[in-house]
């Protein structure tokens, strides 16, 4: 199955993406795509509901906004330097563990919408990646179980303000937190949608100039071991994001180094989850 979530900020229903591209509403359902329905063996019973109602759910039209594909977690998990050629680029040491920080919820955005800069912002950046949606507890659990875990995978641009992130001082999740920092979408993608999740292709464009292209398959730390490693230190809880790293073509990997800039584009896709497409606006207002 595919999950979206659609409608104005904070007012999002939740919705189905049928195979031929279809979307329908799924209010009906009586559940929004969270911790709780995922708690509640909520994807057996959505997916019982679809077969019975989804052919005659309401239609969810073409140009309907998309909101983020699952409701606000407890935590964003991300990864950091997971991908070798970005450790390179960025002139860090390649991890013998997995790197993490913490993305604040509060950044969340649909996967279509305009990134205002935040108020001084010089090195917004951009990363493609792939995220991991928790299904159900998890906690001390083995690599080998931890497949069982997961509920599905979806799209995520793990925006940075660099200036932030590196030269304030203190953890990276300052450079990671903005409003819009995290764009997640357009769907959740079950696994069963998925051939192999450790081989899908990803890529990034800025003003229809290739910046990233790589694949899932270049990942250092795979998503079994992040689950497993992650539940080492903390109960992941359903709806939960790990967001898995970015490759190299990152503007802090530039020669001169690049950053966004009010007017760009920024559009971004990985095999079997869909595409992105943020457009930059200008801050809205100056520091004070």
């Amino acid at each position: 199955m595919k999950l979206i979530r659609f409608g104005p900020p904070a007012s999002e229903k939740p919705g189905l993406q049928l195979p031929d591209g279809t979307r329908v509403d799924a209010s009906s359902f009586g559940e929004d795509w969270g911790e709780r329905f995922l708690d509640t063996d909520g994807l057996a019973r959505l997916a019982r509901w679809a077969a019975e109602q989804a052919a005659k759910a309401p239609r969810v039209a073409p140009k309907e906004r998309l909101g983020p594909a699952i409701t606000r977690p407890s935590k964003i998990v991300c990864i950091g330097l997971n991908y070798a050629d970005h450790a390179r680029e960025t002139k860090a040491k390649i991890p013998e563990e997995p790197v993490i920080f913490f993305k604040a919820t509060t950044a969340l955005a649909g996967p279509d919408d305009d990134l205002v800069l935040p108020r001084g912002s010089l090195k917004t950046d951009w990363e493609v990646e792939l995220a991991v949606v928790i299904g159900r507890p998890a906690r001390y659990v083995s690599r080998e179980q931890a497949a069982t875990h997961v509920a599905g995978y979806v799209l995520h641009n793990d925006y940075s303000e660099r200036q932030d992130q590196i030269e304030r001082g203190g953890q990276w999740v300052k450079g990671k937190s903005q409003d819009g920092y995290a764009p997640l979408g357009p769907f959740l993608a079950t696994p069963d949608e998925l051939e192999n999740v450790a081989e899908l292709p990803m890529w990034l464009t800025v003003n229809g100039q290739s910046r990233q292209k790589s694949s899932t398959n270049q990942m250092i730390f795979d998503v079994p071991t992040l689950v497993s490693y992650l539940s080492r230190f903390m109960t992941l809880l359903p709806g939960d994001l790990i967001s898995t790293g970015t490759p190299a073509g990152v503007g802090l990997g530039m020669d001169p180094l690049t950053f966004l800039k009010s007017g760009d584009v920024v559009e971004l896709g990985i095999d079997g989850l869909g595409q992105q497409r943020q457009r930059i606006l200008a801050s809205d207002g100056a520091l004070p």
